[in-house]
């Protein structure tokens, strides 16, 4: 049996395994279809990740459905040594042919995708030629209907895995009702799986709802109250800038972050946050997805998220490291009224989406079935201008148009250029020598970027290549675009504005096969979630943990004893016990001291709070247990004490 342990220490620096990792890591080394139930933060990533690495060689194909967190896990990995690579809408088809040709002969150990690329011609001949040891789907609850994130596109992945036979396949989520894991089941066709879940309960995690209209001041004061990193969400990019602009004058190291900054800005922001040069970074849900930052004490909802599948998986970016930490949301009459309106905003007319559709076909000027698989650049301003459409309306037509498989919208805005050398090294070198003037530039770039410049692309700076050449931006762009038309590089410039790529041929867009039925569905179900937040927001008495363990049909949970409802329960039964004894000492010195007045009483009981002393008072009168006599002195009323 493989030593698994040795491969945690030594690539992730870990001592032991988490509940149920090892043994899900077993099940998919012994080739059995496995599904994974981790809590957020619970290691679902090493799950498929330490199998991987305890073969001697194959490829595990990992199908994820965000850009930015397959570009994050690829990167961490590499920092660890372990080769990995990224495909998604944001590249060049060159780009992704030296990509699968590294798969094929290059050692790659990780490819991540998205779902959409599975069924590309280039992605099914090159997988043919692979050794593929794993199939990993992270993200899983994406493939349900069910699901809060429902993606067709995942629906491809039963298809997919008949070019890899005997492989077996590790689906992964951290969040998924019973409908959710049977539909997980069903749709991957998984075959006698094994099922592995941790509960979804966190002791070290203490939930909290607070009705407030002045939000602000109360997050200043949770800030004030826990000290440490914190991540705060809002619902908008504007609103994620003013509050971490308001923090920042209220003296707390605050920054914001969202998917619309430039990609260097995004990076900048993750790594102050995750050094701690920035304590509270205020974020829409962009934020926080794949980080590995375990020593976050506290997450604030400052709006209320649209499930509490996507509250569950944004809280528990709280406490991973085990130790205390607070998860609070705060909300208003304005926020549970805005969540149902924000449900019937993202699911516009029928109509909308077709008008939308044939305006994307007219302003890319795309013949009906032409296209798939096209990337261009959209200017939404300049695009809902040009054709007189409302941008929020827009906004959500894409959106369902994405959801429904025609397109995918990309957030590689401004995102770093990439280099890749077309040449090996004695063509280089034969180069150099026809081309003395680019000697020095190119040894350059090679002790800049290293020897991965032969074998895929790497990102670039123009400004940094600039400044180590002692030379301006625009004779760096004219040094790479001559290399580039003689074929020595390729280089991919940075692109200003959102990638949207075609998955489909183009379709008339008056039958544009829509699936309507589906779509009102997923609308049903999205209000229902929103129903789900809003109790678990004003429950008054129910435990928390227990509120979101009975969402996820788990029933034999215990109250967590840490939750704002818990603490409320325990301070009420020991005021209530602190009221009993508190009677019983008015009535013994009352027997003992005869009638006293109300204010004698009171400097008696000088330590007990006034308030608390009358309302025991008040309740003895009310009893008819104390009386007040003709000088208005409290007595004891003998006739009912015997």
């Amino acid at each position: 049996m493989t030593d698994l342990l040795p491969i945690l220490k030594h690539y992730y620096g870990y001592d032991a395994f988490r509940p149920v990792q090892e043994e899900a890591m077993r099940s998919v080394l012994d080739g059995r279809d496995t599904l994974v139930l981790l809590p957020t933060g619970g290691g679902k990533s090493l799950c498929f990740q330490v199998p991987t690495l305890a073969r001697e060689e194959g490829v595990c194909i990992v199908v994820t459905p965000l850009i930015a967190l397959m570009k994050d896990q690829v990167e961490q990995l590499k920092k660890r040594g372990i080769q990995a690579a990224a495909i998604h809408s944001g590249m060049s088809r060159r780009e992704i042919d030296v990509t699968l040709d590294n798969c094929v002969h290059g050692g790659l150990r990780f490819l991540y995708v998205s779902p959409e690329r599975l069924r590309t011609e280039i992605m099914i001949e090159r997988t043919k030629l692979m050794k593929v040891s794993l199939l990993a789907v992270d993200e899983a609850h994406c493939i349900s209907a069910w699901g809060y994130d429902f993606r067709p596109a995942y629906l491809l992945i039963a298809e997919f895995r008949d070019l890899l036979p005997g492989v077996p396949i590790i689906a992964l989520t951290a969040s998924a009702t019973a409908d959710v894991q049977a539909d997980i089941l069903d749709k991957l066709e998984m075959k006698q799986p094994q099922v592995f879940r941790q509960s979804f309960a966190r002791a070290n995690l203490s939930y909290s709802t607070f009705y407030e209209e002045n939000k602000e001041r109360k997050l200043l004061q949770i800030l004030t109250n826990v000290p440490g990193t914190s991540i705060v969400y809002v619902r908008t990019r504007r609103r994620a800038q003013q509050v971490a602009e308001w923090l920042s004058r209220q003296k707390i190291r605050a920054d914001y972050y969202h998917a619309g900054l430039p990609y260097a800005d995004r990076s900048a922001k993750q790594m102050a946050w995750q050094r701690g040069q920035t304590r509270v970074v205020v974020s829409t849900n962009a934020f926080g997805m794949g980080i590995d930052k375990a020593d976050v004490r506290s997450v604030v909802h400052l709006d209320l998220p649209a499930s509490l599948e996507a509250y569950y998986q944004e809280a528990g970016r709280a406490g991973r490291d085990g130790k205390k930490a607070y998860a609070v949301a705060l909300y208003n009459h304005k926020d549970t009224d805005d969540l149902a309106q924000a449900v019937e905003r993202q699911y516009p007319p029928i109509q909308t989406l077709r008008r939308v559709y044939q305006a994307l076909a007219n302003y890319f000027k795309l013949a009906v079935g032409a296209g798939e698989f096209t990337s261009h650049s959209l200017d939404m301003h300049e695009f809902v201008n040009t054709f007189g459409l409302n941008l929020s309306e827009t906004h959500y037509a894409l959106k369902l148009l994405q959801e429904e498989g025609f397109l995918q919208l990309s957030d590689a805005i401004n995102e770093s250029s990439k280099l890749h050398l077309l040449v090996d090294k004695q063509q280089l070198y034969d180069f150099q020598i026809r081309y003395p003037d680019y000697d020095s530039f190119l040894k350059m770039l090679l002790r800049m970027y290293g020897g991965e410049l032969f074998s895929e692309y790497v990102r670039i700076s123009e400004g940094e290549i600039g400044r180590a050449f002692y030379a301006q931006l625009p004779e760096v762009a004219n040094r790479l675009r001559f290399l580039q038309e003689r074929e020595i590089i390729d280089y991919e410039k940075r692109r200003d504005q959102p990638q949207l790529t075609f998955l489909t041929p183009r379709f008339d867009a008056e039958h544009l096969p829509l699936n309507i039925f589906e779509i009102e569905n997923r609308k049903d179900r999205d209000l229902r979630k929103v129903g789900a937040v809003v109790h678990y927001a004003q429950h008054p008495t129910q435990c928390r943990t227990l509120l979101l363990l009975d969402y996820f049909d788990e029933r034999d949970g215990q109250p967590c004893g840490v939750c704002d409802n818990c603490l409320k329960r325990q301070k009420s039964a020991t005021v209530h016990e602190d009221s009993d004894a508190l009677r019983q000492q008015l009535v013994v010195y009352l027997h003992n001291n005869g009638p006293i007045s109300p204010r004698a009483l009171s400097e008696a009981f000088g330590k007990v709070p006034e308030k608390n002393l009358l309302q025991v008072v008040r309740k003895l009168v009310e009893q008819e247990l104390v009386l007040y006599d003709e000088q208005g002195k409290l007595t004891l009323n003998a006739a009912q004490l015997s």
